[in-house]
């Protein structure tokens, strides 16, 4: 029996033929740019959930709470406030955290079906909300004002978001790994 071929860490994750991520545009309006890195980076913890179910919910390393499933709901609520809360300027309380409990997005996340079930639906919410938003804004110059960063345009939101995404992609790439040995970009 013969040993398989070794692997590259910046593989693909999926068939390049089948990724999503590689329709983003390249070149021509900002906008157009911006919107498509950062589908990119939400279609890329998708991907890196996909097939797990309370494998979601799967700690890092102790102590840490850090999850999958704590990464989709903190990243729920980054969504929810950015867009909602300092962009729409809605009265959108967060999701999952409070006062008392500043990281319940990952403390509390555990692998009951419902759980998991409702944290999709959350991001999935969040992130309609804000691609509704982005597309119906007449500019990247819409601003809205955060208490922790001040006035913030569209333009540097959607550009934060692509950092915030990235950050914890590298994360989802680590969890994922130790959760089946999946490796890939």
């Amino acid at each position: 029996m013969t040993s398989p071929s070794p692997r590259r860490r910046a593989e693909m994750f999926v068939d390049e033929d089948r990724d999503p991520r590689l329709t983003a545009p390249t070149t021509g309006a900002e906008r157009a740019v911006l919107l498509g890195i950062l589908h990119g980076q939400r279609t890329t913890l998708e991907l890196k959930c996909a097939g797990l179910d309370a494998e979601l919910a799967a700690r890092s390393v102790p102590p840490s709470t850090l999850s999958l499933l704590g990464l989709v709901r903190h990243l729920a609520e980054v969504e929810r406030r950015w867009f909602r809360v300092v962009l729409a300027g809605q009265d959108a309380p967060p999701r999952y955290v409070t006062p008392e409990h500043p990281d319940a997005e990952f403390d509390q996340a555990s692998a009951d079906p419902a759980v998991v079930a409702e944290a999709w639906a959350a991001w999935r919410a969040e992130v309609a909300f804000a691609e509704r938003f982005t597309a119906e804004a007449p500019s990247l110059d819409v601003e809205g004002v955060d208490d922790w960063r001040g006035t913030v345009s569209l333009r540097w939101v959607l550009i934060h978001l692509v950092e915030e995404y990235a950050r914890h992609n590298g994360h989802a790439d680590l969890l994922r790994e130790c959760i089946d040995g999946a490796i890939g970009v």
